[in-house]
């Protein structure tokens, strides 16, 4: 039997053999390269090796990777092919995760992609919206404690998904956007380098914080080491987890909500998508890319090119545990040639001064830019809709009131006081109108008996009544109409304006004017002072829509406000206050003038004859 035939055991012998020789010289290899082979310059006092979380320094510079060299030199070769022998030949270097601290941030990235797997903001404000249920209200009330929320993460990664910032490239040569990268210094206070090889590509990122701020310079280096031109597309990441638990969307009884969108501006248009919208279709999402990121309710993190828009294309992913948006541009690079992107970055709270200054002295300082660079207008992602007008106009106003007093309650508090001064003449001639109507009262009970079956001729009558009188049935309401829009834009203001988040009126309970009561005090006390107010008011109808007006809008008002903003509720109850206070002090000068002067009061011309007229009668 021949020996080369497979069946034969001297076939079998000698694969047995085989076998034994190939596992013992992977032993011998992996023995080797653990215990006898070089591992590059030892970790530095107080520093990590490879796995460990590498502490910044206080300008935000990560000590160099041991071995971070050890990537391979791409060949001389003249194929792309070349290289990537080099890449399997040579293995990636460590995952390793490195920190980075700032003044108001804490920055975690890992070599494995190169993304953040953490951003989190530091300070009081820079805090998750608060969750306080009604128990733990009451238990700040009486002096007890509940811990804060969790700061800001603006980085949360997603399982199975590229890391934010992480960059791929698709094409006939694609770069996976969690290849292994090595780290290096920059030599610029701030910075950091991370660089990756990948089949005919070599990646370079360049990280650089400015001392202070929110904002970052991300230079991405794409060098072709091939000996042919490659072509592609530069696709640059940003994912993040979400908790749904922890996020609600704003809604008629659900308050402000803090809901997270995938965003990007691109052409004319910003797009946001949430869960269960409908994602822009092909060409609305191509075009000029000029910023793209995740936007909350009061935080933003967001990328734009800083040269000025880039044609490109954003993709969204909304669901309700994922937002994510994929900025993608074409990439040509001829053989040995570099191309160089640069892209600022903002991190931080939407505060309005903050995002208008994008990018801010320090970024264009390390960058070079003049003073009249691209703006990538973030402002904009503050949006106040319809409201626009007013509701800057009412944070304006409160940025003053609180210079003045140092809290947000107090400037809500005087905001009420400013607008009820400006609306004095309205609600006085309104308050006017309202005491004539409650002089012509017996005279519209006696209409009402007399035409009790001529429901038209009743009306009739009594509108003939009013207009001899001179006095507008409904001039009791005008003042809460023109007040209405002064409502919706305070709320669509605390639910927009990053200056009242987190800011507190006085004691623990009401830490959060743009949260709700957790004790519900104020809603409850706001829907006391508008039954009085109704009660201080004429009855019009009948008894039946009477107390529809006087019961049942105000407790369907309060049901309405238990879950909006605790400013929201501070401002209509103070409001209600001013106008119980007005109208009391009106009547009581109205009747001291009638007294005195034995006539009308001051009502309006006709009122008085009316009510003789009805009581001679």
């Amino acid at each position: 039997m021949n020996d080369l035939d497979p069946l034969s055991p001297h076939s079998a012998d000698s694969q047995r053999r085989l076998m034994v020789a190939l596992a013992l010289a992977m032993a011998l290899t992996f023995a080797y390269t653990y215990f006898f082979a070089p591992q590059g310059p030892p970790p530095q006092a107080g520093g990590a090796d490879a796995g460990q979380v590498v502490a910044g320094t206080d300008a935000g510079t990560a000590a160099p990777t041991a071995g971070a060299d050890t990537t391979g030199t791409p060949s001389t070769g003249t194929g792309s092919e070349a290289p990537v022998a080099a890449a399997e030949a040579t293995p990636p270097p460590p995952v390793r995760t490195l920190d980075f601290q700032r003044e108001w941030a804490r920055y975690s990235f890992s070599t494995q992609g190169a993304g953040l797997v953490s951003a989190e903001l530091q300070g009081q404000k820079m805090r998750e919206q608060g969750q306080v249920s009604i128990a733990e209200g009451y238990k700040l009330l009486f002096g007890g404690n509940v811990p804060p929320p969790p700061q800001m993460n603006l980085a949360q990664p997603v399982a199975g998904q590229p890391l934010p910032l992480s960059v791929s490239i698709t094409g006939p040569a694609p770069l996976a956007a969690d290849a292994r990268y090595a780290v290096a210094e920059t030599g610029t206070p701030g910075g950091t380098l991370f660089t990756a090889r990948q089949g005919p590509w070599e990646v370079t990122k360049s990280l650089q914080w400015p001392r202070e701020g929110f904002e970052l310079l991300y230079t991405l280096q794409v060098k072709n080491t091939s000996a042919q031109a490659a072509t592609g597309e530069l696709q640059v990441h940003y994912n993040r987890a979400i908790d749904p638990n922890n996020e609600h969307a704003p809604s008629f009884f659900g308050g402000v909500g803090n809901l997270s969108y995938a965003s990007c501006h691109v052409g004319e248009e910003k797009h946001k998508l949430a869960p269960e919208q409908s994602a822009p279709d092909a060409e609305e999402s191509r075009g000029p890319v000029h910023y793209f990121g995740i936007d909350q309710q009061y935080f933003l993190s967001a990328l734009y090119p800083l040269d000025g828009p880039l044609q490109g294309r954003c993709d969204f992913v909304a669901t309700p545990t994922v937002r994510g948006v994929t900025a993608s541009f074409p990439l040509t690079v001829a053989a040995g040639e570099t191309v160089t992107l640069r892209f600022g970055g903002y991190f931080g709270p939407k505060e309005d001064d903050l995002l208008a200054a994008v990018p801010g002295q320090a970024l264009r300082d390390a960058t070079g830019l003049a003073a009249t660079a691209y703006k990538p207008q973030l402002t904009e992602t503050i949006d106040y809709g319809m409201w626009a007008v007013i509701a800057k106009l009412l944070v304006g106003v409160m940025k003053f009131f609180h210079g003045l007093s140092g809290n947000w309650g107090v400037a809500i508090i005087l905001l009420t006081v400013l607008v009820k001064l400006i609306l004095l003449p309205l609600t006085h001639r309104s308050m006017v109108s309202m005491e004539a109507m409650k002089k012509l009262q017996p005279r519209v009970e006696e209409l009402r008996k007399k035409y009790a079956d001529d429901r038209e001729r009743q009306n009739m009558e009594m509108m003939k009544l009013y207009q001899e009188a001179k006095v507008n049935p409904l001039g009791g309401c005008l003042p809460m109409l023109i007040q209405m829009p002064v409502w919706i834009a305070l709320f669509t203001a605390l639910r927009n304006s990053y200056d009242i988040y987190q800011e507190p009126f006085f004691g623990p309970v009401w830490r959060d004017l743009t949260f709700k009561d957790p004790t519900y005090i104020l809603p409850l006390a706001l829907g006391i002072s508008m039954i009085i107010t109704q009660k201080l008011q004429p009855q019009m109808g009948d008894p039946t829509q009477a107390k529809i007006m006087t019961w049942f809008v105000p407790i369907l008002f309060t049901a309405t406000l238990l879950n909006y903003p605790a400013g929201l509720a501070l401002y209509i109850f103070t409001n209600n206050l001013l106008s119980i206070a007005q109208q009391y002090g009106l009547r009581k000068w109205l009747e001291s003038k009638e007294h005195k002067g034995g006539g009308s009061g001051g009502l309006p011309a006709g009122t008085a004859t009316a009510t003789a007229g009805g009581k001679r009668k």
